[in-house]
């Protein structure tokens, strides 16, 4: 499953990037877009190492951490289930927890 990447420039931007040079917009569109969606996947993703970097000289967590909070991997099926029994577990009388917990850990990821 292929998710769309958050950093995208607004269509108009794009439109006005593909007509600068006298090129009909149709005959661009798509090549302009993936190229400016390529070029703010890179600006981003740089400056967010550079960062990383700079952050990491006091204490190398601060830049693993600013890494996984601006990048978060996506949770599978299995993970975001333990992660909503735990948000719940108060509600939940132990032996059951412990139950569905069991269960849900021993499905594949």
């Amino acid at each position: 499953m292929t998710q769309e990447h958050p950093i995208n420039p607004p269509p108009e931007l794009v439109r006005e990037w593909a007509t600068t040079n006298g090129t009909s917009y149709e005959d661009l569109s798509a090549l302009c877009q993936n190229i400016a969606t390529q070029a703010a996947r890179w600006g981003a993703d740089t400056e967010l190492e550079g960062c990383c970097e700079w952050l990491s000289v006091p204490c190398p967590s601060y830049g693993r951490e600013l890494r996984n909070a601006r990048r978060p991997k996506l949770l599978s099926l299995k993970e975001r289930g333990l992660k909503a029994l735990l948000e719940c577990y108060r509600y939940i009388p132990d032996d059951l927890y412990g139950e569905i917990t069991e269960a849900i850990e021993s499905l594949p990821d």
